[in-house]
């Protein structure tokens, strides 16, 4: 396949490909298995911690991953803008710059994971007193998050890891790469956390390690299949106008970020206001919204990849026929998750915890967990699609737009039907993302590719 950058000053020109099912699907399942590993993950550590028999250890585990994610997961920038970026290089068929811009991205980890590691007393400080859990819950809390962040540059590098290999529609890499890490992590969860009699300390360790070799193992297999007759130049890699770009996208998708884990934290802190086992409950149920959410990822990566290489090739029917089988696909899997959960997801909250009260508050709310896979499913898909068109700001103003209304959802269903109001606003919260960028897509569409550029077909 020529790789052949286009020449410089040259106009956007046309690079047909095909998008096909089979295309769409040899992204898709490679990511969604390799995504399953995570909310796996979760699974495992809230059945070790569920299964010592205290609820406290159990919304410890909660509260500590949610104060862990608002931090983390905000970094997500690095793999969906190195995503967007390399995908959109890939179209245009620049080795170079996909190498620069993964260049630029493990920087930015490594130098933010270092920062992050540093101030890591001040962020468990402030992190359990804004969550304002009980004493008990607040001690396991602290433990939990503070092994944990030794894992910060590991766990940013490989974002930017994730994203490079993503960009270039290489899921099968992405899927060795969340195995080995999760795969690590979940067997050193048992070993820890119940055989070595650790518990939740023996959980966090596990994570750390994880994550370290697959940064290692991570760079090791992105750095060898590097294409040397087109390595970049440090004066490529470092240039301003292309750190500005990535540091726009950057700064919307860390907003949209914290946004969404905001919302998170907030359902979190607001069911610990009804006690410990309400607490624990929603936790267990939470785990269902998760698997739902990086099952259905899978087609979100697809989503990601394709727009973003029709968008660097400026190929409208790619972008169209990209948005329409994915849209499809992630329906069709959302329903199906739904239905999963709604028939056996009382089985799923006994295996998850032995407490007789936490499995009672948990089967209350069962259906609105269960929801969250079909309502979330267009969110998810179409922040793949607005990723690879690097559009971070739109996704940047209907995340805040969705936040206020979860905000005053909460604050006006809560008092009146207590924890149902609080999915019910979780569920608005999720709906709106996702009509709200929907609503703005043939818009968008039409203004890079040109509105002769064919019609809209999803």
């Amino acid at each position: 396949m020529d790789r052949t950058p286009e020449p410089e000053g040259a106009g956007p020109q046309q690079r047909p490909f095909d998008v096909s099912n089979r295309l769409v699907l040899s992204i898709a399942v490679p990511m969604t298995l390799a995504y399953l590993t995570t909310p796996l993950l979760g699974l495992v550590d809230t059945a070790v911690v569920g299964r010592l028999g205290d609820p406290a250890l159990l919304g410890g585990l909660a509260v500590g991953a949610v104060i862990f994610d608002l931090v983390f997961t905000t970094f997500n920038f690095l793999r969906a803008s190195t995503t967007g970026l390399v995908a959109q290089a890939f179209g245009r068929n620049d080795p170079g710059e996909e190498q620069a811009v993964f260049w630029r991205s493990l920087m930015i980890g490594l130098a933010s994971g270092a920062a992050l590691l540093l101030i890591s007393p001040l962020i468990v400080w402030i992190g359990v007193r804004a969550m304002a859990p009980g004493e008990a819950v607040r001690q396991a809390t602290e433990t939990y998050i503070t092994i944990r962040m030794v894992s910060a540059p590991a766990s940013l590098a490989n974002y930017a890891i994730l994203g490079y290999v993503l960009g270039r529609g290489e899921a099968i890499a992405g899927l060795l790469l969340q195995t080995l890490i999760n795969g690590i992590n979940i067997i050193l969860s048992i070993w820890l956390g119940l055989g070595l009699g650790w518990g939740i300390e023996g959980v966090a360790w596990a994570t750390v390690t994880g994550e370290a070799v697959g940064a290692l193992a991570g760079f090791a297999f992105v750095y060898a299949r590097f294409d040397r007759t087109a390595r970049p130049t440090w004066q490529r890699v470092l240039d301003r106008a292309a750190i500005t770009r990535l540091m726009s996208l950057n700064r919307d998708i860390m907003i949209r970020s914290f946004a969404l884990l905001a919302a998170f934290a907030l359902f979190v802190r607001q069911g610990a206001q009804f006690g410990p086992v309400t607490l624990a409950a929603n936790a267990v149920l939470m785990n269902f919204f998760m698997v739902a959410g990086y099952y259905l990822d899978g087609f979100a990566t697809a989503a990601e990849q394709l727009a973003g290489r029709a968008v660097g090739a400026n190929y409208r029917p790619a972008f169209d026929r990209s948005v329409r089988l994915t849209l499809v696909w992630g329906f069709c899997l959302a329903a199906a998750t739904t239905l999963f959960f709604l028939v056996f997801g009382a089985a799923v909250i006994d295996f998850l915890t032995t407490s007789e009260e936490v499995r009672g508050q948990a089967r209350q709310f069962l259906h609105w967990a269960a929801l969250t896979a079909l309502v979330g499913v267009l969110a998810f898909e179409m922040d793949g699609v607005f990723i690879g068109a690097t559009w971070s700001a739109d996704m940047r103003n209907m995340m805040l737009v969705s936040l206020a209304l979860f905000v005053v959802l909460t604050w006006v269903l809560v008092p009146v039907i207590g924890n149902h109001g609080l999915w019910l606003a979780l569920l608005a919260f999720l709906g709106t993302r996702g009509v709200t960028l929907y609503a703005m897509l043939g818009t968008r569409a039409n203004a890079v590719f040109g509105r002769g550029s064919g019609r809209a077909r999803w």
